[in-house]
């Protein structure tokens, strides 16, 4: 799957996870805000988590992979970060329980997303 098609499917993702979770909110336009920061979580996916992940390793391996979803967490909170105050335009996460939860529910959508479409 090409960058175009990470970020289109994150996007839908994203979308799902505002209107899903309580603490997660669009900010600079219901569509423009889960476009920006679609594409700052591809960007931080790409670039910043594979660096994440080696780092966390040994505590990963310690609590069976479980301390991952932390990971996809933290990202998501860095990712709703760079694009509210790069592109002006983004999420606003209220908690990190919110963040939790959205990370959870862009994976498993992109997931579903990702099968069907194909991309």
């Amino acid at each position: 799957m090409g960058f175009i098609g990470t970020w289109f499917v994150t996007t839908i993702a994203t979308m799902v996870a505002i209107a899903v979770v309580p603490g997660i909110g669009a900010v600079g336009g219901s569509w423009l805000g889960p476009i920006m920061c679609a594409l700052a979580l591809s960007l931080v996916n790409a670039l910043i988590k594979p660096i994440a992940q080696l780092i966390s390793l040994p505590i990963t391996i310690l609590t069976l992979g479980i301390f991952y979803l932390v990971v996809n967490a933290l990202m998501l909170e860095l990712a709703s970060y760079l694009s509210r105050n790069v592109f002006g335009a983004g999420i606003s996460i209220s908690s990190f329980g919110a963040a939790f939860l959205g990370a959870l529910i862009i994976s498993i959508v992109s997931a579903i997303v990702g099968a069907v479409t194909g991309l």
